[in-house]
């Protein structure tokens, strides 16, 4: 006869404790991989610009002549890399990107998205390339205006008004005008003193798109002020133009005037010079 003894688990030897955790963490891995239609993931979250990244993954389900897309962004936004890589049977791929070139020289996120048959099928990861260039971004500057002053197109615009409030302004740089749209609950003056770099002189005033005559304008200091009736709500002050006396145009109908007068007094034996 043989001796048997019950399994206690807190006897078991250490080797035994330890696998029993590992295999479930490697079970539920496996479990969740199955239920995602394809995984992503490196080798190592940093990386400089000379490595290697190793690029690993998992399909779910693997149809037959399909390759994985795996593209590679840049912080700019601006695809760095585009490759094709095949899958095994049980679904697993995996590639090598190399981060030396001009495409990778500027530091931050760079996102490794990758696809496999349609938008569906979809996944990505993001690696952290350090010690290479700082990537500056282009920064529009902005006009800080003050309180009596109208912010238009990244343009500050001196401006006093009674009878209401503006709530917003633009430059259209096309035909020279600013548009003031305004809220005005009483009748009012709105006066704008525009720089000479933005409106050198100004030509006439709609309010609500009809030509405005109740208007003062200063040539000398650009200065326009303008008078409008409650409920107005926007108001056009549109910039000179300089229609030239004697242009091109003007001489070329003068020389076309000429020779038909020469023509049909030819035409015509008549003299233009009068005969007596």
């Amino acid at each position: 006869m043989s001796s048997a003894y019950a399994a206690d688990s807190n006897n078991l030897p250490p080797a035994c404790v330890q696998c029993e955790p590992e295999n479930a963490k490697t079970s539920a891995k496996e479990a969740l991989m199955r239920s995602i239609p394809i995984s992503v993931w490196t080798d190592k979250a940093e990386y400089g610009h000379n490595d290697m990244i190793m690029v690993m993954g998992q399909v779910a389900n693997v149809a037959s002549g399909f390759s994985v897309t795996v593209t590679v962004v840049s912080p700019l936004n601006s695809i760095v890399t585009i490759d094709q890589v095949k899958v095994a049977e049980d679904g697993s791929f995996e590639t090598k990107i190399n981060t030396a070139g001009a495409l990778w020289k500027y530091d931050g996120t760079y996102t490794i998205k990758v696809n496999y048959g349609n938008t569906e099928k979809s996944n990505k990861v993001q690696v952290e390339l350090t010690g290479g260039e700082a990537m500056v971004k282009p920064t529009t500057p902005s006009a800080t205006c003050g309180t009596n002053e109208i912010t238009a197109s990244g343009k500050c615009i001196p401006y006093s008004i009674t009878g209401g409030t503006v709530t917003s302004a633009k430059i259209n740089t096309d035909d020279k005008s600013i548009v003031i749209n305004i809220n005005a609950k009483d009748d009012g003056t709105l006066t704008v003193t525009p720089a000479k770099s933005i409106q050198d002189g100004i030509f006439m005033v709609l309010v609500d798109g009809e030509e405005w005559n109740d208007v003062q304008i200063d040539k000398i200091t650009n200065k326009v002020t303008i008078m409008f009736l409650a409920g107005a709500e926007k108001i056009e002050i549109i910039g000179t133009y300089v229609v030239p006396e004697f242009g091109t145009i003007a001489a070329m109908i003068l020389a076309v005037a000429i020779i038909s007068i020469i023509a049909i007094s030819a035409k015509s034996r008549l003299s233009i010079i009068p005969r007596y």
